[in-house]
């Protein structure tokens, strides 16, 4: 099944936060699924008594409380109900333990911005929960909606790429929706000089992974638009959003064997930092 039963939405306040509460609301309401609500604070470090803080605790939780206590009202505007938790230590690590935890079947994260920082997200938390995390993770600009208008899929044939397209095609199979489908040719210096019979099977490559696209679409009764780009796999991807207005991205991540590549700049990576619409991560 394609719906999630439960959603773990990763909450510090930001614009990019509310946002993916907002999301995860709408979500909620078609499928009836539950929110949890979780915002993480640092875990005590050093001895606050020395500068004058009495209550420890306190001067700790505060900010997350009220972190929370925000999350509930803009709930209760979307007409959702949710359940929250507030947790202390590493985000990222608090983020994937209680996503397991609690048998959530789908993380949803904000994105800040587009600049440079955002876009290279080396070493962030959205980045490192990707990485380790078994759990599928939506990740949306502050800007995203949510619609299942126009779902693109970016697949370059591999197994967890396999476990991407099986659940976009649910997804276009139960919200009655066609799939767009892409594979990348990586193009550089060097492709041009491999020769055309070499470049010719790289294209042929493509055409195959597409193929299973359009097979398995045919199964279940998905119609399937399929495209071959060339370029820089992120660049190309995130143009092809644009240019279909595409809605949604749907791609595979490697899980904690690709940690080291998502976390120097991977394509799953980069256009989570470039895309102008959500992008779900699928995991094995």
């Amino acid at each position: 099944m394609a719906k999630y039963r439960k959603i773990l939405v990763a909450y510090d306040g930001s614009p990019s936060a509310r946002n993916a509460l907002s999301l995860a609301s709408r979500l909620a309401g078609e499928d009836k699924s539950w929110i949890k609500m979780l915002a993480v604070v640092p875990p005590y470090q050093g001895d606050l008594e020395l500068i004058g803080v009495s209550d420890i605790k306190e001067a700790i939780t505060g900010p997350g409380q009220e972190m929370l206590a925000e999350a509930r009202q803009l709930a209760d505007r979307e007409g959702v109900n949710i359940l929250t938790n507030l947790e202390q230590g590493e985000p990222y690590e608090q983020i994937v333990h209680v996503a397991e935890e609690e048998n959530c079947d789908l993380i949803i994260m904000g994105r800040r911005g587009k600049g440079t920082v955002e876009r290279a997200l080396i070493g962030s938390v959205t980045a490192r929960v990707i990485g380790h995390t078994n759990k599928d993770v939506l990740v949306t600009p502050e800007t995203g909606k949510l619609s299942w208008e126009s779902i693109l899929l970016a697949t370059d044939g591999s197994t967890c790429c396999d476990n991407a397209l099986a659940r976009a095609l649910e997804i276009a199979q139960e919200r009655k929706t066609k799939l767009n489908a892409v594979s990348v040719v990586y193009t550089n210096d060097e492709f041009y000089a491999l020769g055309q019979e070499v470049a010719k099977e790289l294209y042929q490559e493509a055409d195959k992974v597409l193929d299973k696209v359009r097979n398995w679409g045919r199964d279940l009764g998905v119609q399937a638009e399929l495209f071959v780009r060339d370029g820089d796999p992120h660049q190309a991807i995130t143009d092809l959003a644009a240019e279909i207005s595409a809605t949604l991205i749907v791609m595979g991540s490697h899980g904690r064997k690709g940690l080291t590549r998502l976390l120097m700049g991977s394509v799953t990576e980069r256009v989570i930092g470039y895309a102008d619409c959500p992008v779900l991560i699928c995991h094995l």
